[in-house]
C-alpha cells in the first residue's frame, strides 16, 4: 500500500500499472465516486492492485497537485454501497483499513488500496456480466478485456486442476506406448516392489490419474493429464489446437533467431510432455560447465545445478496452461537458461519464491513426474531452484509474468557471477575511467545488473543489495540524473535500463519470430509502461498518429503535412535508400509514427520497411523507439534522434 503523508508526496506521484488519480469532484463540486472508479477497481483487482487517489488533479506533464473533496463521506458512502452491489460490481475485496481520509495542507483526499484478487475471485467485473465487464491494467490505462483471457479466468477460478477432465472420444490408441512403456520402466527401476508394476496398462494409468472414472455419470476414459503425458502429436493438437513445445540451443550469449540445435514438433518424434522432458533434459545438461563433488570416495555428477534445471523443466511443464497461445519455450544459451510455460502463476511472485505454497495447474502431471522421482507437491520447486544457482555464486534466479501477446511465466537462470569481470571492463570503457571511478559499488552493481539483464527494476535490486527500498530509489534517481541510465514507466512497473541498451530478449524475439511464421500467433506486445514523455521530443502532443489526430486519411492538419513531406518517396516505385532514410527520418522527427502509418505514408511494405530501412536505423541509433524496452508493445512508434537526446 503506497504511503502519501505530504505535498511533495502528492507531486512526485505518476499514474502508472498501479497508481491512478482522479479528481472526484461531482456535479455540484463537493464530491462524487467518479464512474471512472469501478473500471480501475476491477482492473486492479485483476492484475497485481494497485491505489486510487481521489481528490487529485492531474496537471500539464503528467504530474498531479492536490484539490481536495469537499465532502469525504458523500464519496465513501457511494463507494461501500457500490462494493455491496453485486449488479455493480462482483467482489468487494476491500477491508475498512485499505479506504483512508487523509488531511494534507487542510484539504481532504480519499486514498483506496485495491488488493490483488486471488484465483479463486477472478475475474472481478462489472454491470453483472464477466464476459462484458472485466477490465485488466495495462501501463496506465484500464482496458476491457475480450472473452478468451476472461474464459480462462473462470477455468482457473473453478477448476483447481486443468488436467482431470476425461476427454470425449480419445482411448487407448491415442497414446504412444514407447513413452507409456519408458515411464513404467523407470517406475519399476524406482520402485520395484510396488503392486502397481503388476497391473495392465489402463489400471496403472488409472492408479497414476491418466486414466480416470466419473462416479456420477459413470463415464470413463482418457484424462487430459493421459493424452499430454503420453499421447500421440496429432490426437493431443485435437484436443488442445494450441499445443507447442520448443526447446532451442543457441551459440551465443544474445538474442538472436539463430540455433544449433532444436526440438520442435515435427513428427519425428512422439510429441508429448514425456518425452520432451526426456529429450530436453539430456540437452540442458550436457557439457554442463559444474565441478562435480565427491561424496566419500564417489564421484556425484548429480549436482545441485543438475536437480535446479530437472526442477524447472518439470514445472514448466506441469504449470503450463495449455490451452494458453504461448509455447512451452526452453532455451539454452552459453550465459543462461531460460523458461517459458503459458499461463499466469497461480500464487504470488514472492510466495513462490519464499516456498510452502503449491496451487499446480496440472496436479495430475505434477504426481506422474513425482511418481517417477521428479519433482514434489510442497511447492518446494523454486527455493531448490535458487539454492543450486546459488550454490554456485551466480546471480538470483529472475521470475517474472507477461500479460502480452497471452498471459504467460518466464524463468532466466543466468549462470554469471553477481560482478562479472568482463562486464565491469565493458562498463569502464563505456564511461570512462573518470566516471566510472566516481561509482559507489551498489551504484555498479545496479549497471551490472542492467547490463546483463537488460533491464532492471526495484524488487529486482531489493533482492541482489542489503539496502533499504527508500535508499534504492535514491541510487535510481541518481542514476537517472547523470545520464547513465534511463527510466521508463513509474510507480511498481517502473524499469531502468543502460542508454546503450539492445532490449530484445530472448522471449521477446521469439515470440516476434513466432508471429511472423504462424498465422495463429499473435506478435509480443508486452505490458510496460509508457515512457517518461513528460518534456522533450517526445512530449504527450506528439503522440502517435492514431491517438491524437484523428483517421489516417485526413486531408487537413499534422497527417496533410507529413503526406506532403513523404510525397517524393510515395510516388516512386524506387527511391535511393538515402531519400529513403532522409525521409524517414524528417517525418520521425515531426512525431512518433507507427510503423502502420509510415507503410500508408511512404507507400511501402511493412516488411521492406522494417527489415530495409526502420531496424538499421534504430541500429544505428539514427531512430529510436517510443517503448524502448518492449519492441513490440502495441502502440509502439518511432522517433528520430536529436544530439544528445537521452530519452
Amino acid at each position: 500500500m503506497l504511503e502519501i503523508d505530504s505535498l511533495e508526496d502528492i507531486a512526485a506521484l505518476r499514474e502508472s500499472v498501479d497508481v491512478e488519480c482522479k479528481l472526484a469532484q461531482g456535479r455540484d463540486g463537493k464530491g462524487a465516486l467518479p464512474k471512472e472508479f469501478w473500471p480501475t477497481y476491477s482492473a486492479f483487482a485483476n492484475t497485481q492492485g494497485g491505489d486510487i487517489f481521489l481528490g487529485v488533479r492531474e496537471k500539464s506533464g503528467g504530474r498531479f497537485e492536490l484539490e481536495g473533496v469537499a465532502d469525504p463521506q458523500k464519496v465513501l458512502d457511494e463507494l461501500w454501497t457500490g462494493l455491496n452491489n453485486t449488479q455493480k460490481v462482483s467482489a468487494n475485496l476491500l477491508r475498512d483499513r485499505w479506504v483512508r481520509v487523509l488531511e494534507i495542507e487542510g484539504k481532504t483526499v480519499v486514498h483506496i488500496h485495491v488488493p490483488a484478487a486471488t484465483r479463486k475471485q477472478r475475474p472481478v467485473f462489472l454491470r453483472g456480466n464477466p464476459l462484458t465487464g472485466t477490465y485488466r491494467r495495462f501501463n496506465s490505462t484500464d482496458h476491457l478485456l475480450d472473452e478468451e483471457p476472461v474464459r480462462r479466468m473462470l477455468a482457473e477460478q473453478v477448476e483447481d486442476s486443468r488436467d482431470n477432465e476425461i476427454l470425449r472420444g480419445f482411448g487407448l490408441d491415442d497414446l504412444n506406448f514407447d513413452s507409456f512403456n519408458q515411464y513404467r520402466q523407470l517406475y519399476a527401476n524406482l520402485q520395484p516392489d510396488h503392486p502397481w508394476n503388476q497391473l495392465d496398462a489402463q489400471a496403472f494409468l488409472y492408479q497414476i490419474g491418466g486414466w480416470r472414472k466419473d462416479r456420477e455419470t459413470e463415464r470413463s476414459g482418457l484424462t487430459r493429464a493421459g493424452l499430454l503425458m503420453f499421447g500421440q502429436q496429432v490426437a493431443i493438437i485435437e484436443a488442445f489446437p494450441n499445443y507447442m513445445l520448443d526447446y532451442q540451443e543457441r551459440p551465443e550469449p544474445k538474442a538472436e533467431l539463430r540455433w544449433v540445435d532444436r526440438l520442435t514438433l515435427d513428427g519425428s518424434w512422439s510429441g508429448n510432455v514425456f518425452d520432451f522432458y526426456r529429450r530436453v533434459i539430456r540437452k540442458l545438461t550436457a557439457d554442463l560447465k559444474v565441478p562435480f563433488t565427491l561424496e566419500g570416495d564417489q564421484r556425484q555428477d548429480d549436482t545441485l545445478v543438475h536437480k535446479s534445471l530437472r526442477e524447472a523443466l518439470v514445472n514448466t511443464l506441469v504449470h503450463a496452461d495449455y490451452t494458453g497461445r504461448a509455447s512451452v519455450l526452453v532455451v539454452k544459451r552459453p550465459d543462461m537458461f531460460g523458461f517459458r510455460n503459458p499461463g499466469l502463476m497461480r500464487v504470488p511472485v514472492d510466495q513462490a519464491m519464499a516456498g510452502g505454497h503449491s496451487d499446480c495447474r496440472n496436479r495430475l502431471l505434477q504426481n506422474m513426474f513425482r511418481y517417477i522421482g521428479l519433482g514434489e507437491n510442497a511447492g518446494s520447486g523454486l527455493p531448490k531452484i535458487f539454492q543450486g544457482w546459488s550454490s554456485q555464486h551466480w546471480r538470483k534466479p529472475v521470475l517474472r509474468e507477461a500479460h502480452s501477446p497471452s498471459d504467460q511465466t518466464l524463468l532466466e537462470l543466468h549462470m554469471l557471477s553477481l560482478v562479472p569481470e568482463s562486464v565491469l571492463a565493458e562498463l569502464r570503457d563505456s564511461l570512462g575511467e573518470q566516471v566510472f571511478s566516481r561509482l559507489t559499488d551498489k551504484e555498479r552493481l545496479i549497471l551490472v545488473t542492467a547490463a546483463i539483464e537488460k533491464t532492471v527494476d526495484h524488487g529486482r535490486m531489493m533482492s541482489i543489495l542489503d539496502i533499504h527500498p527508500r535508499d534504492l530509489s535514491q541510487l535510481f534517481a541518481g542514476l537517472v540524473d547523470k545520464r547513465l541510465m534511463l527510466r521508463n514507466g513509474a510507480g511498481r512497473g517502473t524499469v531502468y535500463f543502460l542508454p546503450n541498451a539492445h532490449l530484445e530478449d530472448i522471449f521477446t524475439e521469439l515470440e516476434m519470430a513466432e508471429g511472423e511464421a504462424d498465422a495463429n500467433s499473435e506478435p509480443f506486445e508486452g505490458s510496460s509502461e509508457p515512457l517518461d514523455v513528460s518534456s522533450g521530443p517526445l512530449a504527450p502532443s506528439s503522440g502517435p498518429l492514431g491517438a491524437s489526430s484523428g483517421p489516417l486519411g485526413a486531408s487537413s492538419g499534422p497527417w496533410e503535412e507529413l503526406r506532403v513531406l513523404a510525397e517524393p518517396v510515395a510516388t516512386k516505385g524506387k527511391a535511393p535508400k538515402a531519400k529513403v532514410e532522409g525521409v524517414i527520418l524528417a517525418l520521425c522527427s515531426r512525431r512518433p509514427l507507427r510503423l502502420d502509418e509510415l507503410t500508408r505514408l511512404l507507400n511501402r511494405s511493412a516488411e521492406s520497411l522494417r527489415k530495409h530501412y526502420l531496424q538499421p536505423l534504430v541500429r544505428a541509433r539514427r531512430l529510436k523507439l517510443l517503448y524502448p524496452t518492449k519492441p513490440n508493445h502495441p502502440s509502439q512508434a518511432y522517433v528520430a534522434e536529436e544530439p544528445g537526446d537521452d530519452q
